[in-house]
């Protein structure tokens, strides 16, 4: 059911082919440094490139600016309080702002943090505290052809085997992230949510939930887990987040606009010292970096993802391209997740070696093909990690309709034909931080030549 109906509408174009492939090469075949008016179809990512409700709207005219005791941050500690359950609320400009006060609140030098799976920058905020992120990914999440409901769920066993070899003490954070964007934004279901917090207690670490797509998850389990079938939503949401000790999150994605996030906790110690650390990174406690209509719209934008009607329509429409795409004949991971289709590069280019790229060979494909923008989550994206070949179509809210989809899959088909004349790609330039070289590095197309080399090298 379509849950609403357009106010506002922005012209797009599609550049000629040319005008793609000269736009590629100057972005040293990245596509986070493609001009955004060179993009037809733009699903590099969900956050903060969603349109937002007329309410939205309204609570922007109505912003209080203050700097300090903004009633804007009146209303987002409301929304947060009913909505999730935690009273404490530290905002902050964006998701990866929360990450820093509350990551350099609770890890230090030697830590471990243990998470079903880190994203990016939640793996560069970890270690840029001299603490290890390890993956605990239960079986099967890394198989994109497995059909199990919880894919995205946190592996106790694996966890266990890493406090036996390190040591209790030296794991004071465990993180779930709901929904498990690095593994396909695959669900997490409440009984594991439960495991999980009992784990947590029993090494006596705090147990931290990353709630970016919580309102997802919730309706994934209302779904899919059989003690939740009669529950809304918003019941589910406020049962999952009420196990952890404290919640970071992107309000670009769940929250529903275009910039914001913050940190929420009921533990006294622990607000105290994101608070203090958040006036550091972020600026005073009740604005935290935004603008107070910016907080406002927030508020608003985390009380209408719990709403049955939107969710239902959000989650069902990437269902819709996934479904499209996969009768298109296109590899796509399964189940289909909550923000975004993964299609696996891999078995689309099975002659292109992963040091070669194959998933960022794909997004490059989609863009010079049809104007559309994905991004690599393989191995470009996690150096030196083991991860499938997957490149994420992630649907921005309540932005695109069918006739979209239908190009984006028009365009997927067109390079699944020409396959077997793309090439692999190697870095050129690097930067600093290598868990976050896909935001700025530079690459190039490997020649035939230089490819037959490194195969044969490679033997």
């Amino acid at each position: 059911m379509v849950a609403y109906k357009s106010k506002v509408v922005e012209r797009i174009t599609l550049p000629s082919k040319e005008r793609r492939t000269q736009a590629l090469e100057e972005a040293g075949y990245n596509a986070f440094n493609l001009p955004a008016d060179d993009v037809f179809i733009d699903l590099l990512t969900d956050s903060g490139t969603g349109a937002m409700s007329d309410d939205q709207w309204a609570a922007l005219l109505q912003g209080d600016e203050a700097y300090a005791g903004s009633s804007s941050f009146d209303r987002l500690e409301s929304a947060v309080a009913d909505v999730m359950g935690f009273e404490r609320v530290v905002p902050a400009h964006q998701g990866r702002g929360a990450e820093n006060v509350l990551y350099g609140s609770l890890l230090s030098e030697g830590d471990v943090a243990l998470n079903n799976t880190h994203f990016d920058t939640t793996r560069a905020h970890v270690s840029n505290q001299g603490a290890d992120p390890v993956d605990c990914p239960v079986p099967g999440a890394h198989d994109p052809a497995t059909d199990e409901p919880f894919k995205g769920d946190f592996s106790i066993e694996q966890a266990r085997a890493v406090v036996d070899e390190v040591g209790a003490d030296q794991v004071p954070l465990v993180i779930l992230t709901i929904t498990n964007n690095s593994t396909a934004g695959q669900p997490v279901s409440v009984e594991n949510t439960r495991r999980v917090r009992a784990f947590a207690d029993e090494i006596d670490a705090t147990f931290v939930i990353d709630a970016c797509r919580f309102a997802e998850n919730a309706y994934f389990v209302t779904q899919r887990e059989d003690e939740f079938t009669d529950a809304t939503v918003a019941e589910v949401a406020r049962e999952q987040l009420g196990l952890a000790d404290a919640l970071v999150m992107s309000g670009k994605k769940d929250g529903l606009a275009n910039v914001g996030g913050f940190v929420a906790t009921d533990d006294e110690a622990l607000f105290e010292q994101c608070k203090q650390r958040a006036i550091l990174y972020e600026g005073f406690p009740t604005y935290g970096g935004m603008a107070g209509r910016d907080v406002a719209a927030m508020a608003v934008g985390l009380r209408e993802a719990v709403e049955e009607s939107y969710i239902e329509d959000r989650v069902e429409q990437v269902r819709e391209l996934g479904a499209m795409l996969e009768e298109a004949g296109l590899p796509v991971y399964t189940p289909t997740g909550g923000h975004a289709v993964y299609l696996d590069a891999g078995a689309i280019f099975p002659e292109i070696p992963a040091e070669q790229f194959p998933g960022q060979a794909l997004v490059c494909e989609l863009y010079r093909e049809g104007g559309v923008r994905g991004v690599e989550l393989g191995s470009f994206a996690f150096p030196e990690t083991d991860r499938p070949e997957l490149v994420r179509l992630a649907v921005p809210r309540r932005t695109y309709h069918r006739e979209h989809f239908e190009h984006v899959v028009e365009t997927a088909e067109a390079v699944l034909e020409n396959r077997h004349e793309v090439s692999g790609l190697e870095i050129v330039s690097n930067p600093a931080v290598p868990e976050l070289r896909h935001f700025s590095a530079s690459l190039e197309p490997i020649s035939a030549e230089a490819a037959t080399t490194v195969d044969a090298g490679s033997d």
